[in-house]
């Protein structure tokens, strides 16, 4: 390939005029699919991107996360494929699974009137069994992270040499995540006539170097994002785990004063299931998503205007362009992947200059998310706290009081129900309080006025912005008893630490990223879940959250590292065989407290292999 040191540079922005997708020279099923969801206008990056990678030339992308650069690469990739091929055509890499999962199921989307058309997604943590399957039938589009992707070369299971286009998505955290070397090899695997097209948000040295080594003649196409959002709209967050999700929306609907709400989700599935839990507990919610007819719609959208309905729970798709002037809140129960899908949002709420609110439920791993909106945008978010049972208590009391002070004022029902009082004491010799207080009680029915912890037990709240992990009512020990818990250590940020041990060491070849990486994807662990890395000759010692549920151990004790089952347990210190009539002069790092988990940029899905041979066939 033929180094090109000074690339042609095209600036977009998003105050120029933007060409409709109907003029980009897309195909006819890809322009369907556009259809189908709504989009006419394409963002700065796809109308810059999508004609040079139409065209055959290279493309180096300068954008952040958000600007929408993955329909930037994927609807020029789809009008090209050849569906008759059954090899890989493209390849996708990305640096995290999560990310992975979002652009493929970005192209399933854009290539739903494609026949026929494959995507797989490769990455740590999922079985070889799916992959491996898939392979087999014929693939067009693989999505994966270096890790697995150099897994399977590795093995002979996955042939690019018919490769036509190759993605380096977020290139510079592939990078940062140590996946430098593999990018390389993987670069030099595939056919030197294939297309390239290189995402990054940052130009450091080592992409400059990539793209000079490994693209040809590319275009450098560079988005300045001016994204902003109403002044009116007051926009939190709340840092929450999957799990914890609908508890804590509950809760936010008994504190906050909203009048109408929507809540968006990702999925179509998610609209209905959310909404059926919404309705459990007793709120008017119903679901809208592309499958739910225009007529249906229309009624929906009717009831949420006229108070009939108060939360409509929507697809970014199903809720573009509503415009109801009672929606006080929107609730991003998924934060969106891009910032225009964010914009879009909370733009359904603080229209024509009315105030509004916009709560978004951010996990751990998309902080990143968060802080992309935060830069589009140019605004800062306010980090929220979930609401008590104090707060609840509080807010249903206040309720209540109000509920007493509007029945007050209808005096003549007020004298009617006196009577029957004053009959009701006379007879009975029942203090008139006690009658208050009784037919509080036969108002209230089968729900309690006031929570206590038994009624609801609060999911563990992030500390300083870090996941406290799922462990269940008793703290995940349910099937432990205590004496097999692991010795505490406490820290000052994150959840307290307890060492573990896995049969894995040095004579396997084993580093702490693939220690990291293996474990934060079979146990959905973040990095601050680590602690230190105490890597023995046969053996290695892992600190991670004390309290972890029963699930999650059984899937890390199940988890496979350099091909070994390194079976995790509690630590109870050196086993007999493992004392050594001498130390081990390679064990000396252990004085020092061996690795520390939080000072690497742990591997997301990186698995251990074998070492590469010279002159292997690609």
């Amino acid at each position: 390939m033929t180094p090109h040191e000074t690339p042609d540079t095209t600036e977009a922005e998003n105050a120029t005029p933007l060409p409709k997708f109907s003029e980009l020279g897309l195909s006819d099923a890809v322009m369907a699919a556009l259809t189908d969801v709504g989009y006419e206008t394409p963002s700065a990056i796809q109308a810059a991107t999508i004609p040079t990678l139409l065209g055959g030339r290279d493309v180096v992308g300068l954008a952040q996360t958000g600007t929408g650069k993955t329909a930037a690469f994927a609807l020029p990739i789809l009008s090209r494929l050849d569906v008759s091929q059954r090899t890989p055509q493209a390849l996708v890499l990305a640096p995290t699974r999560e990310l992975a999962l979002q652009v493929c199921e970005a192209f399933e989307r854009y290539a739903a009137h494609i026949p026929g058309i494959s995507v797989l997604p490769v990455y740590g943590g999922q079985g070889y069994g799916v992959q491996l399957s898939a392979l087999r039938r014929g693939v067009h589009v693989i999505v994966g992270t270096p890790g697995r992707i150099m897994d399977h070369l590795d093995k002979g299971t996955l042939d690019l040499t018919e490769l036509k286009f190759l993605v380096l998505d977020e290139a510079d955290e592939m990078l940062k995540m140590g996946f430098a070397e593999d990018v390389e090899t993987i670069l030099a695997d595939t056919p030197d006539d294939k297309q390239v097209a290189l995402f990054s948000a940052t130009m450091p040295a080592s992409i400059r170097r990539i793209a000079q080594q490994h693209l040809n003649n590319p275009e450098e196409i560079s988005v300045k994002t001016k994204t902003t959002t109403s002044s009116t709209i007051t926009q939190r967050y709340l840092v929450v785990s999957y799990q914890q999700k609908v508890d804590a929306l509950t809760r936010i609907l008994e504190v906050e004063n909203f009048d109408g709400m929507i809540v968006f989700v990702r999925t179509k599935n998610e609209t209905e299931t959310l909404a059926e839990k919404l309705r459990a507990r007793g709120y008017s919610a119903q679901a809208i998503n592309g499958d739910v007819p225009q007529v249906q719609r229309e009624r929906t959208v009717e009831q949420l205007k006229n108070a009939k309905l108060d939360i409509l729970v929507a697809t970014d798709v199903a809720a573009r362009g509503l415009d109801v002037e009672r929606i006080s809140h929107v609730v991003n129960f998924d934060i969106p992947v891009d910032t225009e899908s964010y914009v879009h949002r909370i733009g359904r709420t603080g229209r024509a200059g009315r105030t509004g609110d916009a709560i978004s439920f951010v996990t751990p791993r998309e902080r990143r998310l968060l802080d992309a909106i935060e830069r589009a945008t140019r605004q800062p978010l306010t980090q929220m706290h979930l609401p008590t049972i104090d707060d609840v208590n509080a807010t249903r009391l206040t309720r209540f009081d109000d509920a007493i002070s509007e029945a007050l004022g209808k005096t003549e029902l007020i004298d009617t129900f006196r009577g029957i009082i004053d009959h009701y004491v006379e007879h009975h010799d029942v203090p008139e309080a006690d009658v208050a207080a009784a037919l509080a009680v036969v108002a209230q029915g089968g729900t309690p006025l006031l929570l206590t912890e038994e009624d609801i037990r609060p999911p563990k709240m992030p500390r300083d912005g870090r996941e406290t992990r799922e462990t269940g009512r008793d703290g995940g020990r349910e099937a432990r008893g205590d004496s097999e818990r692991p010795p505490r250590r406490e820290r000052r940020n994150g959840p307290p630490l307890a060492a573990y041990r896995i049969e894995v060491g040095r004579r396997h070849r084993v580093e702490p990223r693939q220690i990291v990486g293996a474990l934060a994807n079979e146990g959905g662990l973040s990095r601050d879940d680590f602690g230190a890395i105490d890597i023995k000759l046969d053996f290695s010692i892992v600190e991670l959250p004390a309290e972890m549920s029963t699930a999650t151990l059984k899937k890390l004790a199940d988890t496979r590292i350099s091909g070994r089952l390194i079976e995790l347990k509690a630590d109870r210190g050196p086993r007999k065989k493992d004392r050594p009539a001498f130390r081990d002069r390679d064990d000396r790092g252990a004085r020092d407290g061996g690795f520390r988990g939080n000072d690497t940029r742990g591997d997301d899905d990186r698995p251990a292999r074998k070492p590469r041979q010279k002159g292997r066939d690609s």
